[in-house]
């Protein structure tokens, strides 16, 4: 029964199965598993042994049939499987081909997409590269332009250059870059602020257009035409705002204050009165004309009458101030009536008029009068006649004002800038006038005409320097001001504004600024001399001892030439010797600057100097440096002198007659060498000029004209014999100027040269 139950278990499991192949496998396991189970359960006898029972035989029919229904019903899954399968692999094909046709529209849809894109994309690089092309161009041009004025910040021809290409361009930015460079080094060219202000305005940037306008005036504040310029360009693009007057009226006042005491004013005054005339601001025209009396410019006529037209077509009332209006009107009165007083009183009405008895002759008040309104055009009359009488009196006064300074103004041909050089007359009108306002005119009348000049003659800058030493007695700001404009703007490269400013700005005891400033300009021009040393003394002055070493050993280290690292070495050693009292680096530096130029007769005297300056005197010291003189590659004229040299130094300080008998006849042998040469340039002469007088030598055979061409040798002695009679008269007669030699500064200049 057991064996039963387990194989119903297992058909029916295999009735689950959806594949017949599987079912018919699973039917053989089956069968032998029942073989096997019914082996073992016998234990060594068969299966078929065993159904000797006829329960047991029918069981066993039960089983086989059921196992032939299991594999029919097996066989039946395993067909509809089978059919599936079919129906499967047909739909999968199906759907395969669907699939294909699809991608292969997909593809083709891709390719038109695709081939639309690249024609796009073909169409797009084309343009970019007809763009870049054309741009590689322009940057090209602009890089030439921009280099040569790089090169050559002081090309003002090259600079007009690029400003022309890139206004023909029309980049706004490119503009602004060239335009914003360009003032930097010239902001005194007027005409250029109003062109970058209309390159704005084209552009519609109005309110950047009113800004260069405003750095313009404060750039060069006494251009009448870039305020005028200005003004009108506000009144165009701003007049119609509600407070835009008060802002005009701004304007003009601010231009006056800057620039209405130029002698060349006129255009801006008249352009004040007609504005404030068109806004019928009488008294304020009467105010302006106020001022412009007391201003000596060229067309100070001119005003004087626009004035009185001003006055006598208005009444009094309208043009002056009430207090002026009614104090003039009582003196009017006043005299009215002293006449009448002295005419005997007024005339009999009735003698007068012929008027009808009861009534009478003056209106009642409140009712016009035409004879009182006559009375009252007289007295408007002559209170216009005052208000002119006292404002001649001025007038004339400017006039004598105007006499003083008209020639000098006639002689001035180019008041604008420009980069091409002044004529000499030019220049010293320009002197004479600055002079003469400094003796006479005001202190604001002189900073303007300072102003005026250095507009004109902002390239020569002994006009800054007179500036500068003018103000220096009214303003230390207004000094510190000018110094910046030149050597920042208009001189960058100029080495003596630099000094001068350095120079201030340390009697200011502003050291640091003053030690910027030399250092900026050192930057600007390499290997300036004066520079180095004015560095160098400043740094002693403020008593910073290390940074005054380190300076020297710079400059001696980056010396191009060997004169230059000599001349530095030489200001060491003083410096070191004499302020420092550090002998042996001083002789050191000395010496090392000898190994580079050896010929240098000026390292040689320096040494010397500092070993006669040392205490007690190293007298082997000093012979070891006058053997290597001697032994050197020095010319025969300098170890002349350095000869003599040794000489007075072994009569000063020598120990041993030997030694300065030595260095005697030594001596007399360089000198005989050197006059041997001369004869023998003598000779060559002799040869080319037959007619030349023979030179005369005398007893001891020196040349007469070796004795007067050099003074300073002593007289040569033919005779070599080492044994020297030493005797100081023999010494004297021997025509060696022995006191000439005593060094001293004298000598040091009149021999070596400034630098001593």
């Amino acid at each position: 029964m057991d064996q039963l139950e387990t194989t119903e278990k297992k058909v029916n499991k295999m009735e689950e199965m959806n594949t017949t192949n599987a079912g018919e496998d699973k039917l053989d396991d089956l069968t032998e598993v029942i073989t096997v189970k019914s082996n073992d359960s016998d234990g060594s006898k068969e299966v078929y042994n065993r159904v000797e029972e006829p329960k047991e035989v029918a069981e066993e029919s039960k089983v086989t049939s059921g196992a032939n229904k299991v594999t029919e019903k097996a066989n039946n899954v395993s067909g509809k499987a089978k059919e599936a399968n079919n129906v499967t692999l047909e739909a999968n094909k199906v759907s395969s081909e669907a699939d294909n046709v699809s991608s292969e529209a997909n593809k083709m849809t891709e390719a038109d997409d695709k081939l639309g894109e690249e024609g796009k994309e073909v169409a797009e690089e084309g343009k970019e590269v007809i763009e870049e092309k054309k741009e590689d161009k322009v940057e090209t041009e602009l890089d030439k332009y921009w280099k040569a004025v790089n090169d050559n910040p002081t090309d003002f021809t090259g600079w007009t250059y690029l400003l022309q290409y890139v206004e023909q361009e029309g980049n706004i930015e490119w503009a602004r870059e060239a335009y914003d460079a360009f003032f930097k080094h010239y902001p005194y060219c007027y005409g250029y602020w109003k062109k970058y202000s209309d390159l704005e305005k084209q552009h519609n940037n109005v309110e950047r257009a009113r800004e260069i306008y405003e750095r313009g005036v404060v750039g060069i504040p006494l251009s009448i035409d870039l305020w005028l310029h200005y003004i009108n360009f506000y009144i165009m693009e701003y007049g119609t705002q509600p407070e835009s007057e008060d802002y005009i009226r701004l304007l003009y006042e601010r231009a006056v204050s800057a620039a209405g005491t130029e002698f060349r004013s006129d255009k801006l005054w008249d352009s004040y009165v007609t504005w404030e005339t068109s806004k019928n601001k009488l008294k304020n025209v009467t105010r302006i004309y106020d001022k412009i009396f007391t201003i000596p410019t060229q067309l100070y006529s001119h005003h004087f009458d626009s004035f009185k037209n001003h006055i006598m077509k208005h009444h009094p009332k309208e043009t002056v101030e009430l207090d002026e209006f009614l104090r003039l009107r009582q003196e009017v009165v006043r005299q009215a009536k002293d006449d009448h007083v002295d005419d005997g009183g007024g005339e009999d009405v009735s003698t007068t008029t012929d008027a009808p008895p009861g009534t009478t002759i003056d209106a009642p008040p409140g009712v016009e009068d035409t004879q009182s309104s006559l009375g009252d055009k007289e007295e408007a009359s002559k209170i216009q006649e005052k208000i002119i009488l006292l404002r001649e009196i001025i007038y004339k006064e400017n006039e004598n004002e105007v006499s003083k300074r008209w020639a000098f103004e006639e002689a001035i041909r180019r008041p604008y800038f420009h980069v091409k050089p002044l004529e000499r007359s030019q220049l010293k009108n320009w002197r004479e006038y600055l002079d003469f306002e400094i003796a006479n005119g005001s202190h604001e009348r002189v900073v303007v005409l300072f102003e005026r000049c250095i507009i004109a003659c902002g390239l020569y800058e002994d006009f800054w320097i007179k500036y500068t030493k003018y103000l220096e007695q009214h303003s230390v700001m207004g000094v510190r001001n000018v110094y910046k404009r030149v050597c920042q703007i208009h001189l960058p490269k100029k080495p003596y504004i630099h000094l001068a400013w350095a120079a201030f700005e340390e009697r200011q005891e502003n050291y640091a600024e003053a030690s910027e400033i030399l250092r900026n300009i050192e930057k600007n021009v390499n290997g300036l001399v004066m520079v180095a040393l004015r560095r160098i003394s400043l740094e002693r002055r403020r008593g910073n001892y290390n940074d005054v070493e380190e300076l020297f050993e710079e400059y001696i280290r980056s010396a191009d030439s060997n004169a230059s690292r000599s001349f530095f070495s030489i200001k060491f050693a003083r410096y070191l010797q004499k302020i420092r009292g550090n002998t042996p680096k001083a002789r050191t530096v000395l010496k090392e600057a000898l190994a580079h130029d050896e010929k240098n007769e000026k390292l040689f005297m320096q040494l010397l100097d500092v070993e006669y300056q040392c205490n007690p005197v190293e007298i082997d010291n000093v012979m070891e440096l006058f053997n290597k003189a001697f032994n050197g590659d020095l010319p025969k004229s300098t170890k002349v002198k350095l000869s003599q040299r040794r000489m007075e130094f072994l009569e000063d300080f020598g120990t041993c007659i030997k030694k300065i008998s030595k260095a005697y006849d030594e001596h007399q042998k360089l000198v005989k060498d050197m006059t041997s040469e001369s004869k023998k340039r003598s000779s060559i002469g002799k040869s080319e000029s037959p007619d030349e007088k023979k030179v005369k030598v005398d007893s001891n055979g020196t040349s007469d004209s070796v004795s007067r061409s050099h003074t300073t040798q002593p007289t040569i002695v033919t005779n070599t014999n080492s044994t020297y009679d030493y005797n100081w008269d023999a010494y004297h007669n021997s025509g060696y100027p022995y006191q000439y030699y005593t060094p001293g500064y004298g000598y040091y200049q009149q021999h070596y040269g400034s630098s001593y």
